[in-house]
């Protein structure tokens, strides 16, 4: 098989990595969101399940497909806003919106508009907006290591030293030196971990008109403007054609069926796809879709953990996740930024749709990145209609 001749330890451990860092950076965002749904503890391992298959199933499938590395994610933006949005709304009346943001996903993905919409945006502005969504982890390195300056010291010296000696593994050496300085910790509490498999809970939906628009809506929006079209961004970047229309429609699919037991929205990557679709991950672009693969893997083994996972997650310091994912995210940010400024006439577009997205603003409730994309838009436009 083709599969197994593919198979490296980079693209693996690229994939574990970005089960780790999605996993471990916002899962504390959905179990918010699920008390704001009202979710008991049963229904909260649901959730977990239900996302680490639905991540697993598309991931995989999607990857091997295609063979390239298609990974997805729970839309975190879309979890903070539900975290928000949710006061007063029974359990069932969520599943009913999520079912409903999930139909609206599918309908953009077969209808073929989400395709058209990424070939108006030129390449260096899709860059710079990715850029602009990755800034802030880059940055964390550094505010991690004023918070843990012995972790992330060795953590940086790990990727400096591999850079040198093992450039293709210097990410796999960074995690495993995090993990050791976790382990040399004393308050490091792996014994209290519980060792359970989770189990998934069916809830029939409920449908609450002012709730769908107030709430369905803006996940919809939320969910496309700030992972699905960054997510698009990766694969662009790093020169992957794969027909994004399809990919939508099936985390629209996953969305519908999954919804009932928790999984409240999948789309696109956009952070974690970057690890596992850069030169880290391998030399070969062709052979990175096992990447694709092992986040597959790893994310339904995390899924069927339930709680286990939870507790595993939260022995690791927030600063020694952070600085892991800046640290993985190093080559990609450096590539993009030269891919968004080496052409002289998309420069002041790039530059705006980087400073709009990396400022965070948010309108109407919608993301900086989507605000990026449009105000880099307007500034080529008008550049354009200046020649003409």
């Amino acid at each position: 098989m083709n599969v197994l001749k593919d198979i490296s330890l980079s693209a693996v451990a690229a994939g574990f990595v970005a089960v780790l860092i999605g996993f471990a950076s916002s899962v504390a965002i959905v179990f918010q969101a699920a008390d704001m749904a009202g979710a008991s503890e049963a229904l909260k391992v649901s959730w977990i399940m239900a996302l680490g298959l639905g991540m697993g199933a598309t991931c995989f499938f999607l990857s091997m497909w295609y063979k390239s590395p298609v990974i997805t994610a729970w839309s975190t933006p879309g979890a903070a806003l539900l975290a928000t949005s949710l006061t007063g709304a029974s359990y069932a009346e969520a599943i009913g919106l999520f079912i409903f943001a999930g139909g609206l996903m599918l309908l953009l993905g077969i209808s073929g508009l989400f395709d058209r919409l990424m070939r108006w945006i030129p390449l260096p502005v899709a860059c710079a907006m990715l850029v602009g969504v990755l800034f802030n982890f880059g940055v964390a390195i550094f505010t991690s290591l004023e918070t843990d300056p012995l972790i992330v010291a060795v953590m940086i010296v790990a990727y400096l030293a591999c850079k040198v000696v093992l450039p293709r593994y210097a990410v796999i050496m960074v995690l495993i030196a995090g993990v050791v300085m976790v382990l040399l910790q004393p308050h490091a509490a792996f014994s209290g971990i519980p060792l359970s498999i989770g189990s998934m809970s069916f809830v029939a939906p409920e449908w609450n008109t002012s709730l769908i628009l107030g709430v369905g809506v803006p996940l919809f929006i939320v969910t496309l403007t700030s992972q699905n079209i960054p997510g698009v961004a990766v694969m662009r970047a790093s020169k992957y054609e794969t027909p994004v229309s399809n990919i939508i429609s099936w985390t629209g699919v996953t969305t519908v069926l999954l919804a009932p037991f928790g999984g409240f929205a999948f789309n696109l990557a956009a952070i974690t796809a970057a690890i596992c679709s850069g030169e880290e991950c391998h030399k070969d672009p062709s052979k990175r879709y096992i990447a694709g693969l092992s986040a597959g893997v790893f994310y339904a083994l995390a899924g069927l953990a339930g709680a286990t996972v939870v507790g595993l997650f939260a022995v690791f310091p927030k600063t020694m996740i952070a600085a892991l994912a800046g640290i993985a995210l190093l080559g990609t940010i450096s590539a993009n930024l030269k891919a968004a400024f080496d052409e002289e006439r998309y420069r002041e577009p790039a530059l705006i749709t980087f400073l709009t997205t990396v400022s965070g603003v948010s309108f109407f409730g919608v993301a900086s990145a989507f605000w990026g994309i449009c105000f880099g838009l307007t500034v080529l436009l008008i550049q354009n209609l200046k020649k003409s």
